[in-house]
C-alpha cells in the first residue's frame, strides 16, 4: 500500500488584487445574488461566466419547495451559457454568496453537483476555465475547474482500453 498525496494549487486575494475584467466578472455575480429565488435557505448565490469572446452570462440559485427540484448558480449560469453559447467556450466563472444581510467574508466552495458541471464544461471546451471563489475577506483562485475536484471523472473515465 502506497500513500498518495492530492495537492491543488489556488490563489488567495482580495478583490483589489484582480485584474479589471476578473472585477468585473466577480461584481456581476455578486449582483446575481440579487436575483436568487431562495426562501427556504436564505442563501443568495450569484455565478457569472466570461465567455471566451468577452461576453457575460449570469444566473443565481432558484429553489423549490421540493429541494431536488432547485438548482444552484453555477449550474444554471454554465447551462445557460452552453445553451445560448455552444461554440464559445468559458473562459472563466465567478461565484459570490450573500446572506443575513451581506455577504460571506470566506469564499463560499461550490457543492460537489456544480464541480462537476464545471469539469464537464471545461472538458467539453478543451481547455481550464478559472474558476473565482468570492469572499469580503478572501477571494480564490483557481487555474482550472479540475483543480476543485481532483481525482475527477470525465469522457475519458468511460473510455475503455
Amino acid at each position: 500500500m502506497k500513500e498518495v498525496i492530492v495537492e491543488t494549487k489556488v490563489t488567495a486575494c482580495t478583490l483589489d488584487e484582480m485584474s479589471p475584467s476578473m472585477r468585473q466578472l466577480v461584481e456581476k455575480a455578486k449582483a446575481m445574488t440579487q436575483n436568487a429565488y431562495c426562501p427556504y435557505s436564505h442563501y443568495h448565490v450569484g455565478a457569472a461566466a466570461l465567455l471566451a469572446d468577452g461576453q457575460i452570462v449570469a444566473g443565481s440559485n432558484q429553489e423549490n419547495a421540493a429541494y431536488p427540484s432547485g438548482l444552484c448558480a453555477e449550474r444554471t449560469t454554465l447551462f445557460a451559457a452552453n445553451a445560448n453559447y455552444p461554440n464559445t467556450r468559458v473562459a472563466a466563472l465567478a461565484i459570490a454568496c450573500y446572506t443575513n444581510g451581506h455577504f460571506t467574508k470566506d469564499a463560499a466552495s461550490p457543492c460537489g453537483a456544480c464541480r462537476q458541471v464545471m469539469l464537464e464544461t471545461e472538458h467539453r471546451y478543451g481547455q481550464p476555465m478559472q474558476v473565482i471563489l468570492y469572499g469580503d475577506e478572501v477571494c480564490y483562485v483557481f487555474d482550472s475547474a479540475a483543480d476543485l475536484l481532483p481525482m475527477h471523472f470525465t469522457a475519458d473515465s468511460l473510455k475503455t482500453e
